[in-house]
């Protein structure tokens, strides 16, 4: 299997949970400090096609910075730059396999990527 990347705030229960149930298996892990070295709009696209769900998993709307920003949620080059600009906005945990990602809520989300091929 590849590695396993978990973007990861390690302030958020879901975050810490998810990474727990990771670490407690056979894979090579690695961690991603999202809110310490933030992804680019490149980047945040490339992870958006793997991620089930589509943008609106990607995004959490209930963050002040996005009230501040009223942007339309449907853009999404606007959504990812601001994204990018407040890497607060990107959702937790993500656990991204190289070819699928999904959100860890709940934390169990992330051990599909383990047994889905």
């Amino acid at each position: 299997m590849a590695t396993l990347t978990l973007y990861h705030n390690p302030r958020c229960s879901k975050s810490r949970q998810a990474l727990e149930l990771l670490e407690a298996q056979d894979i090579e892990l690695k961690i991603h400090r999202y809110l310490d070295t933030p992804l680019d709009t490149p980047a945040l696209e490339a992870l958006l096609h793997r991620l089930d769900g589509g943008l609106e998993q990607l995004l959490r709307t209930s963050e002040a910075e996005w009230k501040a920003l009223n942007l339309d949620p449907d853009d999404s080059q606007a959504v990812l730059a601001a994204i990018a600009q407040h890497p607060k906005l990107m959702q937790r945990p993500i656990a991204d396999r190289g070819d699928r990602a999904v959100v860890g809520r709940p934390p169990e989300a992330v051990l599909s990527l383990l047994t889905d091929h």
